[in-house]
């Protein structure tokens, strides 16, 4: 017999040995010796009250052997297969082609940006030397923006596909299988890219191709047909179907399909600052606690929202223990993100805090760009930071407090941001619809989280990527509505907002161009 019951698990007993095993049998009543394991289901943490409890679900086998989890999927040899082209190897351009494969399709992936291993110098010329590789980045490269820039895995989106199964592909491709038991998982930037490597090895294994440094310039089309694309150095490819995964950031994409006279829809979006806290900030609010967290406890984290003047201001990407990493895309322009490593061990919290874009009644003053008036906007900001930080990856920065009461910070906190902070004025650089909101917002945060609103923090400027701008439309079997065999996908086409959520998007992509073909 198997049962699966919930268990609550106080702080201080978290530390007994095998207390599992004890508050099982106590709570089916039965012999400890009758209980042959007990597998974790779920786990999360609920630090509420001042008493924090672990909250587990788990399967109890009494008197019955454990079911081995074993992750098995039926990879075919696609190497002579008819072909499905996928345009960028992010969440959703892998996943589409692992599923490819499996549907006994050759997916051939071009990839603008460079392999996992490669890409580390292009990243660390951006750090060090302050030079973005337009094609070689943290948004443009193997795996996407999700390589590094943190590798959170919790998603809303339960209704669009098997979470499960994209879950139990990362730790078949060499995951930690956590993942599966925690409330809000997360693999790390420092384990992902060996996650990423596998499972490109994986594709190649079974007969597809990837073939990086491959930036697609142009789509020929015939009677509403994609017909071929063409690269950067003059090759062209047949094609029968192109799933369309480049991600939120590849603008010139956009461009390509708006010049094309090919249907785009301007979409609402957020745009804002990344705060930063010292680490033992957040720890003292969520954990009750003074001084040191207790080690059993993760890095804490938060999760704010608060409507300010009929719009949303709200946490986004919060990665603690993280890091502050520069993530534009092109020289000119300052975009900052945030990551973790798997142990979350930085003294340092970080969020995306952000204000909601009305596309159709925040943008009045760019409506002559049409469909492209959120993506003109946002560069328009970037280039703001990027002046406002001294015209190289330096980012425009001000006390939390400062910002808020209108001050110029003669000084700034120390930071995670490697390639430097330059203290700006943000609280008279940003368009009022999205500073004055800020402001209201970080004291209503003040409010709900006491010792969140001081002066220990910094706000650094701007995090302008939190989705897409732009909607690549498609009709309910996925295809654009009027090119044929043409798949928007991911968050790139405006169909998912994070790394789970792409990947799912992915495998249905796959499908539907496979079904109709």
């Amino acid at each position: 017999m198997v049962k699966d019951i919930q268990l609550r698990v106080t702080l201080k007993e978290e530390k007994i040995e095998d207390i599992l095993l004890k508050k099982a049998a106590q709570q089916l009543k039965i012999k400890r010796s009758e209980i042959t394991a007990v597998k974790v289901l779920r786990k999360s943490i609920d630090a509420r009250k001042a008493t924090i409890v672990f909250n587990y679900k788990v399967a109890v086998y009494v008197n019955e052997p454990v079911e081995e989890s074993v992750y098995n999927f039926d990879y075919k040899d696609v190497s002579s297969a008819k072909e499905i082209h996928i345009i960028g190897f992010g969440p959703a351009g892998m996943y589409a082609a692992l599923r490819c494969i499996e549907l006994g399709f050759k997916p051939i992936v071009l990839e603008r940006g460079k392999n996992v291993q490669d890409r580390r110098r292009d990243l660390r010329a951006i750090n060090q030397f302050h030079t973005v590789n337009e094609d070689s980045n943290y948004c443009f490269g193997e795996g996407g923006a999700g390589t590094y820039s943190d590798g959170k895995l919790y998603t809303r989106s339960l209704k669009r596909g098997d979470v499960r199964r994209v879950f139990e592909n990362l730790v078949y491709h060499g995951a930690t299988d956590q993942i599966l038991v925690d409330a809000h998982p997360h693999i790390g930037t420092n384990k992902l890219p060996k996650v990423v490597k596998n499972i490109r090895e994986t594709i190649l294994k079974y007969g597809g191709e990837i073939h990086f440094e491959s930036r697609v310039v142009d789509f020929v089309i015939k009677q509403n047909k994609i017909k071929a694309i063409k690269l950067l150095n003059n090759t062209e490819m047949t094609v029968n179907s192109v799933i369309l995964a480049t991600g939120h950031s590849a603008r010139d994409i956009y461009y390509l399909l708006h010049e094309k006279n090919i249907g785009l829809l301007a979409k609402s979006f957020a745009m804002g600052v990344r705060a930063e806290h010292p680490q033992h900030i957040i720890d003292s609010i969520q954990y009750h606690c003074k001084g040191k967290r207790d080690e059993l406890l993760p890095a804490a984290s938060y999760s704010l929202v608060h409507q300010v003047n009929e719009r949303g201001v709200y946490s986004f990407c919060m990665c603690p223990g993280g890091f502050i990493v520069p993530a534009a895309t092109a020289n000119g322009e300052v975009v900052v993100n945030g990551m973790s490593p798997s142990s979350r061990n930085n003294k340092f919290a970080n969020s995306g805090i952000v204000v909601e874009i009305n596309a159709e009644k925040d943008l009045y003053k760019y409506e002559k760009f049409g469909v492209l008036k959120g993506l003109e906007y946002q560069k328009d900001l970037e280039k703001l930071a990027f002046n406002a930080g001294g015209r190289k990856q330096t980012a425009p920065a001000q006390r939390l407090t400062d910002f808020v009461e209108g001050k110029f910070s003669p000084n700034l906190n120390e930071t995670s941001y490697q390639p430097g902070l330059k203290s700006s004025p943000l609280h008279s650089l940003l368009p009022k619809h999205i500073g004055s909101r800020l402001r209201k917002g970080f004291k209503a945060f003040g409010q709900k989280m006491h010792g969140y609103y001081t002066e220990e923090a910094n706000i650094i400027g701007v995090e302008s990527r939190t989705s897409s701008p732009v909607k690549i439309p498609r009709k309910i079997n996925l295809e654009h509505p009027e090119i044929e065999g043409l798949y928007p996908c991911g968050e790139g086409g405006g169909y998912a907002g994070g790394i789970i959520s792409a990947a799912m998007d992915g495998e249905r992509c796959a499908e539907a161009a496979i079904e109709n073909l």
